[in-house]
């Protein structure tokens, strides 16, 4: 028997949550799931979300107990919650600090149980067993210190995720604080609110429960300066790692602008430079530069690499070394801060599994990695600490209104039947490359003639004849760093309307006025990439205009599917795509401009 028939929520014995779109309940239902579920599928009607270990281990972590998010479930679910399911929340969520990880009196590195069968279990596994030194009573045994983060991935692995107390060193000191006014205008400067709330609750007071840990906001929230009042909080040596040279510059400039700190105490280390100073920004890019490679092997230059239609695999990367990883010894950093954290690469993973000594503060709009392994940032960085859902930083005014529209268009008979042809991998590129998408892109342009745009693609071929077709620039991994700041600098003084752009640009692009986002093409089925992809139109702009995001899709093919899959994130932070066709692209009337706000 139905407990509320009118709730919106089935909570199913197989760790499934349904939850009805179309209930008025549905928006508060979908904020309290997303603080311990994870969102799997996201049609019209149904939205389904799982209650897995890791995503209620990150709830207990922002300290979210099992009695809170049973009450949750019961409060919005029609019918009553399965025993199992009230069980397994409660066992999921006291595995969370079963296990800790203390520093002992002589320095040492000890794990702790207070339950010592608990303890037995742990420590016959064969994953820890490998790390214990020595056992020192039946709730304690002393481990590698050097191994602390393999510890920590290990015991995520059995399923007992170590609460981690051992302490951090404090790094040398850097005494920086916070502008009561930005340099470059003057303009009174100081934390909002819920940026004030992520910094204290990731720096805890200085405790052991503090100094590592994720931090989710939208992109246009300000994360970076989240991270600024961490620096300003610990007042630390800082190691900053991020996307690209385009981010290191943007960060220095931050800096400079909003803190104390001079810029000749911020250096910059990428291709162009090698300065190591008391705060030193990197990028990714260069930390994996492999100082040999095998001829043939795979690149890892994710973020200014792009892909032309017909890029293929090349097999694995053969064994190398990384020579500016001894940028992460080169002073006694305090912090370190990972940019984007749900795209750290393996190699950097595994040199922070070396650096748990040091405080790590993860920024991130989605933890969200299409590797699966979220695991890897709660062992390695920490769990998430700090979430805001985008609409509500929305509805505060703090990020733009954004509007979300899937255009579908139909083959031509030609192109259907080449599709219909070709092995499954050919198949998403004849789809995401159709050029009946170029007209489409046009007909959205005449539509917004007074906003800025970005018309965003994956591959080079189809960019290069879009940029020609709009007499747009085009912006790629192969563009120097001097000629993408000059563009981004054209898009902020408004000389410059459209910039065609390839994933390079997936990430800190700082374009506040920029407010239609045109998406010809995506990276199969990436959710963080669509998220990172609106946050580039969603910083709110002066005179309230609402944003537009528009991804084109050729119907009944594999672009239309690995789309559906880039909008389950976004569709989770309660955006909805408005689904159009061709014809519902009404021309542009002047007397509708700006109507919408």
């Amino acid at each position: 028997m139905p407990v509320n028939p009118f709730n919106p929520m089935v909570v199913q014995s197989d760790h499934t949550v349904l939850l009805e779109v179309d209930n008025p309940s549905y928006a508060d239902a979908r904020d309290a799931l997303a603080r311990f579920a994870e969102l799997e599928k996201s049609p019209e009607h149904i939205h389904t979300y799982r209650l897995s270990p890791l995503s209620l281990w990150n709830a207990a972590a922002s300290g979210l107990g099992a009695d809170a998010i049973v009450d949750l479930l019961i409060r919005y679910s029609k019918y009553d919650v399965p025993g199992n399911i009230q069980a397994d929340v409660r066992d999921y969520v006291s595995r969370f600090g079963r296990i800790k990880l203390r520093k002992g009196e002589t320095g040492d590195l000890l794990l702790t149980a207070d339950d010592a069968l608990v303890m037995v279990e742990v420590s016959r596994q064969r994953k820890v067993r490998q790390f214990i030194l020595e056992e020192i009573d039946p709730h304690t045994v002393r481990v590698n210190p050097a191994m602390r983060g393999h510890v920590k991935k290990a015991l995520v692995d059995i399923g007992y995720p170590a609460e981690d107390l051992a302490g951090y060193v404090d790094g040398a000191p850097l005494p920086l604080a916070l502008l009561p006014a930005m340099r470059r205008t003057a303009q009174p400067f100081g934390l909002r609110r819920y940026q004030q709330e992520a910094v204290d609750i990731f720096h805890a007071q200085g405790s052991a429960r503090g100094g590592s840990g994720a931090i989710v906001l939208p992109c246009g929230a300000g994360k970076t300066v989240v991270g600024i009042g961490v620096m300003g909080q610990l007042q630390t040596n800082t190691l900053i790692l991020t996307t690209n040279t385009v981010a290191v510059r943007q960060w220095i400039d931050e800096l400079h602008d909003k803190t104390t700190l001079e810029r000749d105490m911020i250096g910059e280390y990428t291709g162009d430079s090698k300065e190591i100073r008391p705060v030193t920004i990197t990028t990714y890019q260069i930390l994996t530069y492999r100082e040999r490679r095998k001829k043939g092997s795979a690149l890892e230059e994710f973020w200014n690499d792009d892909f032309d239609v017909g890029d293929q695999e090349e097999g694995p990367l053969a064994p190398a070394v990384f020579p500016h990883f001894g940028v992460f010894q080169q002073r006694d950093w305090g912090l370190i801060i990972y940019d984007e954290v749900h795209l750290l690469p393996a190699p950097v993973f595994r040199m922070t599994a070396e650096l748990q000594a040091r405080r790590r503060l993860g920024l991130t709009a989605t933890l969200v990695r299409e590797d699966g392994k979220e695991d890897h940032v709660f062992a390695l960085i920490g769990p998430k600490k700090f979430d805001v859902p985008w609409k509500d930083l929305e509805r505060q005014g703090w990020i733009a209104t954004a509007h979300c529209h899937e255009i579908r268009l139909d083959m031509s008979q030609e192109r259907r039947l080449l599709y219909a042809l070709a092995d499954n991998r050919e198949q998403f590129v004849i789809a995401a490359t159709d050029p009946a998408k170029l007209a489409v892109v046009e007909q959205i342009i005449t539509k917004h003639p007074n906003d800025q745009v970005l018309v965003i693609g994956t591959y080079l071929e189809q960019l290069s004849q879009l940029a020609e077709q709009l007499n747009a620039p085009l912006l790629t991994g192969k563009t120097p760093v001097r000629e993408r700041q000059k563009l981004y600098q054209q898009m902020r003084e408004g000389t410059l309307r459209c910039l065609v752009v390839s994933k390079v640009a997936n990430f800190a692009i700082d374009l506040p006025d920029v407010s239609v986002a045109i998406e010809v093409s995506g990276t199969f089925g990436s959710r963080q990439e669509e998220a990172q992809r609106l946050g580039r139109i969603l910083r709110p702009k002066q005179d309230g205009r609402p944003a537009h995001f528009y991804a084109i899709v050729m119907r009944d093919t594999k672009d239309q599917l690995f789309g559906a899959k880039r909008q389950m994130f976004l569709t989770e932070q309660g955006y909805k795509y408005e689904i159009l066709y061709r014809d519902d692209l009404a021309p542009y009337r002047p007397e509708e401009d700006h109507a919408a706000w």
